[in-house]
């Protein structure tokens, strides 16, 4: 559904569920991201000059990052209401003249970069967001709770990944009202202490920040690394945003959160200035004594709503890779029908669940797990905007002036933030990268390898019109009834008929082959959807376009085709499907352990039949073996 024809009531829902989901990540980086910038392993000298200079320059990201380079730009670049690095990879890639280029070869690598790196971060946020809420049980000075603290943010984290199977959306409308009332007391309390030191309302000018950056050099890179945790929730807006649209997104951030963020972090400030003590967590001393507990287990309930961000984002991540060939298919499960992008996927919601409980109890502090967080971002960040100027200047025709000098101002903006996080690597930013680095070459090895299988499969392929003049040469026995075989081609003759042929030597009355093409689109309208072709003795070829967020259903499709000129019976039709067995060789390709990683891969798919909707008890599965 679009945003433009949302109703009223329709898009109020959106923006609640929208404030429920994608704002929970940077709606919780107050718990820890200003406390970072002055105690943490890079932290600065707690001065007022130094306090109003990084006020300033977390303003100012705010502005320069969230406001206008994602809520302004990066989300005009939406693929039929989806977003997300690979949505945007598709866009970049939609142009003819780029087919079979080495700018095509580059951007989709530069996607895939993208996408692995917001894995790593989708681990982190939860460990991070989580344990950084429930350290505040300890703020009051009792130690009761100091042993439970990872036992229950372990606890925690199981129960959140554990409800991800009832959908976003209900995630969202029950998460929703309590992040209104989270922001609502962001900006309460920071409201409270700002006249406790007016001075920090001059960090609005963009120059005190700038010039603390210029006069301190190593400092101001310190600096920087801890500021960009208040921008670790930016990339996941634009990740989201098939889940609930643009126009909500937008909303929910001017209206209510950029306002909220903005008045905490500057209560927090003047809270620092005059009482410096408070540097053991500016946030929960932001309240008065009686609310720490109340206010510890709104944070909790905030922070779990912050993972959600980047959960729903991997998910989306997850669909369209499947459907862009990059990964092999995976069980993913529809929660909304009204809402297409709304999906849950098991495999990577355990997955996800595993290193973050990994992540909890060998870092055991939101401070350690600080050190491991933002590299991944940042990456992501300086990707999305050079992918940006592909799809404004080729796509959009804007002027070649126009996107240089913003790709220019957005990318010295990411590049200063990557360059301060460069430092992190070794104090845990490795974890990020470690992950970002498996699912990459998992996504390379599953391109290659399928490149490699068309080619085998292009040796062996049969010509229709060979096939037809053997067939009649050589008439097989014609029995009533409609096969349909699945082929991955549609230049030659499905394997699955041929061996079936060979060994069964029938052919039923009407033989359809199908062809399913996933196009850099994520929807297809029904009038492009498919195109029939009749053959003679009883032969039909289907193409099948599908986006990478459409649902395939080759049954309901087969039924549409009836009215291009697939003149058969479908009622009782048998699918053959070719299961296939691939063997590693020495034949020239990949290395043999990619190789046997791709079969592993092949064979661990989705089933083909499920995941084409067809009914099981119509499916007929022809084995056959393929060298690689």
């Amino acid at each position: 559904m679009s945003d433009g024809k949302k109703t009223k009531s329709t898009m109020a829902l959106l923006t609640l569920s929208a404030l429920g989901v994608v704002y929970g990540d940077i709606g919780t980086s107050p718990l820890y991201a200003l406390r970072e910038c002055f105690s943490g392993i890079h932290g600065i000298p707690l001065l007022e000059s130094n306090i109003i200079a990084v006020l300033s320059l977390i303003l100012w990201a705010f502005i320069s990052v969230v406001s206008i380079k994602y809520l302004i730009f990066i989300l005009r670049a939406d693929n039929q209401g989806e977003g997300g690095v690979l949505a945007l990879m598709a866009l970049a890639l939609n142009r003819k003249e780029y087919k079979n280029s080495r700018r095509n070869v580059a951007i989709t690598l530069l996607g895939i970069c993208g996408a692995a790196l917001l894995y790593g971060d989708g681990v982190i946020t939860p460990a991070i967001s989580v344990l950084s809420a429930i350290e505040g049980l300890g703020i009051g000075g009792s130690t009761f709770f100091d042993p439970y603290v990872i036992p229950i943010t372990l606890l925690i984290l199981v129960l959140l990944f554990s409800i991800q199977k009832i959908g976003t959306g209900r995630i969202g409308r029950m998460f929703g009202p309590i992040m209104v009332v989270w922001f609502a007391c962001l900006a309460l309390s920071g409201i409270r202490h700002i006249f406790d030191a007016p001075v920090v309302l001059t960090a609005v000018n963009p120059m005190l920040g700038l010039r603390f950056l210029w006069g301190h050099s190593a400092l101001g890179l310190q600096v920087l690394c801890a500021v960009f945790l208040v921008l670790t929730g930016a990339e996941a807006l634009y990740a989201d945003m098939g889940h609930f649209g643009k126009i909500p997104i937008r909303y929910g951030w001017f209206t209510f959160v950029f306002p909220s963020l903005v008045l905490n972090y500057f209560g927090q400030g003047a809270l620092l200035i005059h009482t410096p003590a408070a540097i053991v967590s500016p946030f929960y001393l932001l309240f008065p004594a009686w609310a720490l507990y109340p206010v510890v287990g709104l944070a909790t309930a905030a922070t779990v709503i912050a993972s959600q961000a980047l959960i729903s984002g991997c998910f989306s991540l997850t669909h369209q890779a499947v459907q862009l060939g990059l990964l092999p298919r995976i069980v993913t499960k529809h929660t909304s029908e009204n809402e297409q992008g709304q999906i849950y996927i098991p495999t990577i919601n355990w997955l996800m669940l595993l290193g973050t409980l990994w992540l909890v109890s060998t870092f055991k502090s939101s401070a350690n797990l600080t050190a491991a967080y933002g590299i991944a971002v940042a990456g992501t960040m300086v990707i999305t905007s050079i992918l940006f100027y592909f799809v404004a200047y080729s796509r959009w025709h804007w002027p070649w002036w126009t996107v240089s000098f913003l790709t220019f101002v957005f990318l010295i903006i990411d590049f200063s933030f990557l360059s301060a996080n460069f430092p992190k690597i070794i104090h845990g930013g490795w974890f990020a990268l470690l992950v970002a680095g498996v699912i990459s070459g998992l996504i390379l090895t599953w391109r290659r390898g399928t490149q490699i299988l068309a080619e085998r499969m292009s040796e062996r392929s049969i010509s229709y019109e060979k096939f037809m003049k053997d067939i009649q040469e050589h008439p097989p026995v014609r029995i009533p009834g409609t096969a349909v075989y699945l082929t991955g081609t549609d230049e030659g003759v499905s394997q699955a008929l041929i061996h079936n042929l060979r060994h069964n030597r029938v052919l039923n009355e009407n033989v359809v082959s199908v062809t399913v093409r996933t196009a850099p689109v994520a929807h297809i309208h029904p009038d492009k959807h498919l195109q029939v072709t009749k053959l003679e003795s009883g032969f039909y070829t289907v193409i099948i376009y599908y986006g990478f967020m459409d649902r395939p259903n080759i049954p309901m499709a087969l039924e549409l085709a009836k009215d291009l000129g697939l003149d058969c019976e479908l009622l009782n039709v048998a699918y053959f499907i070719g299961r296939r067995t691939l063997l590693a060789t020495d034949r020239p390709g990949m290395a043999i352990w990619r190789e046997q990683l791709f079969a592993m891969m092949a064979k661990n798919a989705q089933n083909s039949g499920v995941f084409f909707k067809i009914p099981p008890d119509r499916v007929i599965e022809i084995g056959y073996q393929v060298e690689l």
